[in-house]
């Protein structure tokens, strides 16, 4: 294999050849003023410029062969990272050693974290929801007898280049025949996990193709549905309802969410992670179809109490026609503690701007926690503007990713830090 790296054209002689020349002049320049400080000679005729100069064009020479062969070497690797080579070293080794984060949730909340997220950490996992059985998810795991692919799709390409081809090819969606409604990542996942004998074996594979920062991983690797116990407005009775995609179409008030069957096992690479992570971010997302479906898997909220990391539960911006209608942030955090028990999470991150623009009529914001209110006993409740301008309803990345930092930063000084920081207000 060694005659292929001296092969013609492909660029690598001529910088090693240079590169030979260049330390040639400089153990030649070292060599001398060895042998003259060996030897005592050190009368001023001796050309002692000359023996700088060769140093100096002997380094040079040096440098710019090994400038030259490092990027005719990473040039195969760099068709997905644009910018200068120290720029993306340098970007590489930053999230290389960032902090250890996990997301838990699914839907379109949990992308948001990890959009905003990826330019401060590589070690990004998130835990998704596989309880879906509407749209193609539903079709695939049907007729197909695999997980729903859906939210695993969603964040893998979060954690991908928007701008890759192969990105935009993933979350593509046929529009007509017989595979209309189908993404094609989808449709991908489905592929791979036959091929390979699973899920779990298919995940790494598109993770490599795609060339994501991070893992996405399954919160358990078995068949499950999501029940809901719904109360019509104006009725009595509650009525029992299979399927995660007709609990929010049904309408009424939710009063319990489960799983069947109730004793699924959390995937154990996911409980891993938890436990292993700095800092776990549950949310954003739809309450009872995104977010508890992870957390009531057996093993799950087992772990968050367990883990040593800071917990923050983020609530959403808008109510969810539904789901959460008139709920406000005590809301979201009580129907957790019905589901889940307390001491899961410590801190609850919620937005306070109302923006008006772009919101539309439909937008309905998820009011603050009442004053002396119960839940401000057991939780550091913070609130800033984490609105998206173009879609109010939804988080911003880059200003989720910023406050989590900031409060990931502030909790390892002391929780003193964070009333002092003017980008946000707790109670």
């Amino acid at each position: 294999m060694l005659y292929k790296w001296f092969a013609i054209g492909l660029g690598v002689k001529r910088w090693l050849a240079l590169l030979l020349v260049g330390i040639s002049l400089v153990a030649v320049g070292l060599a001398y003023v060895m042998i003259q400080i060996e030897m005592q000679i050190l009368e001023s005729s001796f050309a002692w410029w000359q023996i700088a100069l060769t140093l100096i064009v002997g380094l040079i020479i040096a440098s710019y062969s090994l400038i030259k062969l490092s990027h005719t070497l990473l040039a195969p690797y760099r068709r997905h990272q644009p910018g200068r080579i120290i720029d993306v070293v340098h970007t590489h080794s930053k999230r290389q050693r960032g902090i250890k984060v996990v997301t838990i949730g699914g839907g379109t909340g949990l992308p948001s974290v990890l959009r905003g997220m990826k330019p401060y950490t590589s070690n990004l996992t998130a835990v998704v929801t596989v309880a879906d059985d509407g749209g193609s998810s539903g079709r695939l795991r049907r007729e197909m007898g695999v997980i729903p692919p859906g939210d695993l799709r969603n964040n893998i390409a979060a954690l991908a280049d928007d701008e890759s081809l192969m990105t935009q090819l993933f979350q593509y969606r046929f529009g007509t025949g017989d595979l209309d409604g189908h993404s094609f990542g989808n449709l991908f996942i489905a592929a791979l996990a036959g091929v390979s004998g699973g899920v779990e074996n298919a995940l790494p594979e598109v993770e490599r193709i795609l060339n994501i920062q991070g893992r996405v991983l399954p919160a358990t690797l078995e068949d499950v549905n999501l029940m809901a116990r719904v109360r019509m407005t104006g009725k009595t009775q509650s009525l029992n309802i299979r399927g995660e995609s007709r609990i929010s179409n049904f309408g009424g008030h939710i009063e319990r969410v489960s799983l069947s069957p109730p004793d699924v096992a959390a995937y154990g690479e996911s409980a891993q992670a938890i436990l292993d992570a700095d800092l776990i971010v549950i949310g954003p997302g739809s309450l009872y179809t995104s977010i508890l479906p992870n957390l009531l898997v057996n093993g799950i909220a087992d772990a968050l109490r367990y883990t040593n990391a800071h917990k923050v539960y983020i609530c959403n911006v808008a109510t969810q026609p539904g789901e959460t209608e008139q709920y406000n942030v005590a809301d979201h955090i009580l129907a957790l503690e019905r589901h889940i028990g307390r001491g899961v999470f410590q801190y609850v991150l919620a937005n306070n701007a109302r923006p008006k623009e772009n919101a539309g009529l439909n937008t309905h914001y998820v009011d603050l926690v009442p004053d002396a209110h119960e839940v401000l006993q057991r939780y550091t409740l913070i609130y800033t503007d984490l609105t998206d301008s173009e879609r109010p309803w939804r988080h911003d990345p880059q200003k989720l990713a910023t406050v989590l930092m900031k409060l990931y930063d502030a909790d390892k000084i002391g929780s003193s830090a964070l009333a002092t920081d003017p980008i946000f207000r707790t109670t």
